[in-house]
């Protein structure tokens, strides 16, 4: 079989080590009783806040909903008392010229509203772009490291590094 790329222990560690003898695909979904599967989501898209599995992907969409947002992520970082709190990044659509303060308290009871105080969604950070690979996928994994302050590198995917450096002075600026 395959492995990463000078990387065949990270490949063991993500892909096999949760469930011996199985592939871990990161898909989450399910199976009817006639044998169909059904993929739902990505296994990473969910975190547990409060004992509630919720979707970071349902949030994405409530926020890529305000007008002024042009892209977002959501993520779940650790928090002591909830287990994972949301938080999210979205860049604006060019042009706006609203205060920031605004749109975040905009957005904030967007995802209130629309997914419930269960949320928990208290933190959103506008930044100019989203670190993503070159082929347009951004990474979540490497924002949620920064901000739980774990061990991270630069992905060899990344299509712009200096993004990262937002994210970090972002992360500082707003006490994250």
């Amino acid at each position: 079989m395959p492995t990463l790329w000078n990387a065949n222990e990270r490949y063991i560690d993500s892909y096999l080590k949760n469930y011996p003898g199985y592939y871990e695909t990161g898909d989450a979904g399910y199976m009817d009783k006639d044998d169909y599967i059904y993929v739902m989501s990505r296994t990473d898209d969910v975190i547990n806040t409060a004992g509630h599995r919720l979707s970071t992907g349902a949030m994405e969409e409530v926020i890529s909903n305000h007008p002024d947002v042009a892209e977002c992520a959501v993520i779940g970082v650790h928090d002591d008392l909830k287990g994972q709190i949301p938080i999210g990044f979205a860049c604006l659509n060019s042009g706006c010229n609203r205060l920031h303060n605004e749109i975040c308290d905009e957005i904030i009871k967007l995802v209130r509203n629309d997914i419930g105080p269960v949320a928990s969604f208290k933190y959103i950070a506008l930044v100019n772009s989203l670190p993503k690979t070159r082929s347009g996928k951004i990474l979540r994994s490497t924002i949620r490291k920064i901000v739980d302050g774990e061990k991270w590198t630069m992905p060899a995917t990344i299509e712009n590094p200096d993004v990262i450096k937002e994210i970090i002075e972002v992360i500082k600026e707003n006490k994250i």
